[in-house]
C-alpha cells in the first residue's frame, strides 16, 4: 500500500438516513492496512459534480445511492464513467439483489444491495480502496 494520510469518499444520496448508514458502517479506519477515510456528503446531484471537476476536491472513490432521486446514482455512475478521465471506482447502492444488472450497465465498479448490510459494504469497500492504493 502507498503512505497516504487520508482517502477521499464521496458519498452521494438524497436520503441523509442512507449516508449516515454508509458513513456509520465505514467508519473513519473500515481496515488497519488502509489510511483514514476522509467523507464527503453529498445531498444533490450538482454537488457530485463539483467534487468530480475539481482536481484538488476529486475523491479517491465514490458510492452512489442508485434510489436517489430525482437523479439516481446509477445514472450519475454511467455519465461519470463516460465524461471524467481517471475516474475514481464507484460502488452503488441498488435497490434489490435482483437490480445487479442495473450495476453492470452503469459501469459501477462494485454493488451492494439496500438494505445495507454493514460487513458486506465495509468488505466491498476495503477491496475497492485496495485496487486504488495498490501500485500497478
Amino acid at each position: 500500500m502507498t503512505e497516504r494520510s487520508r482517502f477521499r469518499v464521496l458519498v452521494y444520496s438524497d436520503d441523509r438516513d442512507v449516508r449516515n448508514t454508509v458513513m456509520a458502517a465505514l467508519g473513519t479506519r473500515p481496515h488497519p492496512d488502509l489510511p483514514e477515510v476522509e467523507f464527503v456528503e453529498c445531498a444533490t446531484e450538482p454537488v457530485v459534480w463539483q467534487h468530480l471537476d475539481d482536481a484538488r476536491r476529486r475523491p479517491d472513490l465514490v458510492v452512489l445511492d442508485g434510489e436517489s432521486t430525482p437523479v439516481g446514482g446509477l445514472g450519475v455512475a454511467r455519465q461519470m464513467k463516460d465524461e471524467v478521465f481517471q475516474a475514481p471506482p464507484v460502488l452503488v447502492l441498488t435497490g434489490r439483489p435482483q437490480d445487479a444488472w442495473l450495476a453492470t450497465w452503469s459501469r459501477a465498479d462494485a454493488a451492494v444491495s439496500h438494505p445495507i448490510d454493514p460487513l458486506r459494504l465495509a468488505e466491498v469497500f476495503v477491496d475497492l480502496a485496495r485496487s486504488v492504493l495498490q501500485p500497478g
